[in-house]
């Protein structure tokens, strides 16, 4: 029989939850959930019941890092503390799993990556499970094929994660700089942040409108309208908000020789007959059109989520398989989405990669006015998300 990983979850709040009982439901084969930790009292009573009475509970994420019962760990807490927790981890040769974002600041993710360097004992990975989704996956591998050029246009419109009021009123640390660190773009749009990215590549300006508390009681942003330019002259737009009750998410890139679409968990595809440059240079026509061929593109089909990142990982411990993203990876993103605040912070474009003192300096002037909600641990309320995550979320 096989060894099996003795897992920690740190954060047993929403997400940590799941990856918990997804192990303990037998989700995850090449592992065993032996421990969870958490500062608020009442989950106590909640894992003895749904995780099994042999499951340790830890009030102190330390205290379950140093008793030897794990060996493997994920880390679903607030912000902040994911490049700190990660670090004790690889400091005591545990591998380690990290929900998104990677952290709040670059600079602080760079710490954390750096310290991965001095651990390669230590299998780290990001939880990117929107890099399972199937449309996405076969996005990037036709973009990146060369079959079609050069991208010359992307635009993503990602509008449908609303979210009501109650939702931030649910933890004291929700949608504060000092707690959270930013809104839409650090607590959902990672994911997106991550595929544009991963598909697309890096964008070298950037400039973005932000609106804090623009549709909630909040200080952070809940609406985002950003313009990219990347190398080759192309550019992008990115907008999303938090507060379109029944909002969009349409993924569109234009390249040389096609238009790529993904929406409503499909993906469309107009190949163009030959490239737009040597269309343009040869047609007579004043108002031509270039033939096409449009289709949906056929997929595998697997759309593996949490799971499928979780057991990749497990495989990469035990059998040196791939994972579906690196732990180093996350930084990029994470550029992204502090490149918007900093644009936004200053009023004005910026360059990648940004100053990451200077968005550090912008980001404590606003921690140190933030709003610090009063509210305790035990009042925090922990969501069913187990339908949550079929499609983008």
């Amino acid at each position: 029989m096989e060894k099996k990983i003795r897992l920690g979850v740190i954060g047993i709040g929403n997400m940590g939850s799941g990856h918990a009982c997804r192990v303990v439901d037998g989700e995850c084969p090449d592992f065993v959930l032996t421990a969870v930790a958490d500062i608020n009292p009442a989950r106590e009573a909640w894992a003895k019941t749904r995780l099994g009475e042999d499951v340790a509970f830890f009030h102190d994420a330390a205290a379950m890092l140093d008793s030897d019962l794990i060996d493997a760990c994920i880390i679903a807490t607030p912000h902040y503390d994911h490049p700190r927790l990660a670090i004790e981890c690889m400091k005591r040769s545990i591998h380690v799993m990290v929900e998104k974002p990677a952290g709040v600041y670059t600079r602080q993710v760079r710490e954390m990556n750096e310290m991965a360097d001095q651990h390669p004992e230590v299998v780290f990975g990001l939880m990117f499970n929107q890099r399972t989704n199937c449309v996405y996956r076969k996005m990037r591998e036709l973009v990146q094929s060369g079959k079609y050029g050069r991208i010359r246009r992307t635009n993503w419109i990602i509008t449908d994660w609303y979210r009501p009021q109650v939702y931030y009123d649910s933890g004291a640390w929700r949608a504060t700089w000092a707690g959270e660190g930013g809104g839409v773009l650090l607590n959902q749009c990672p994911h997106q942040l991550d595929l544009w990215q991963w598909i697309c590549g890096m964008p070298v300006k950037v400039q973005s409108h932000l609106k804090y508390g623009l549709w909630h009681d909040i200080e952070v942003e809940d609406d985002v309208t950003t313009y990219v330019e990347y190398e080759n002259g192309a550019t992008g737009v990115f907008v999303t908000t938090t507060g379109d009750a029944h909002g969009s998410n349409r993924f569109e890139i234009q390249m040389d020789r096609a238009r790529l679409v993904v929406e409503h968990n499909q993906l469309h595809l107009k190949e163009f007959s030959v490239s737009e440059p040597e269309w343009s240079a040869a047609n007579k026509k004043p108002f031509a059109s270039m033939p096409t061929v449009d289709c949906v593109v056929e997929t595998d089909g697997l759309n593996e989520q949490h799971t499928g990142v979780v057991n990749a990982w497990g495989g990469a411990i035990l059998r040196g398989e791939k994972m579906i993203a690196d732990g180093r990876e996350g930084i990029h993103g994470l550029m992204l989405s502090n490149a918007m605040h900093l644009s936004a912070f200053l009023g004005k474009e910026v360059e990648l990669p940004i100053d990451e003192n200077l968005f550090y300096e912008e980001l404590s002037k606003r921690i140190a006015t933030s709003r610090h909600k009063k509210a305790s641990a035990a009042q925090a309320v922990v969501a069913d998300l187990s339908n949550t995550f079929n499609g983008t979320k």
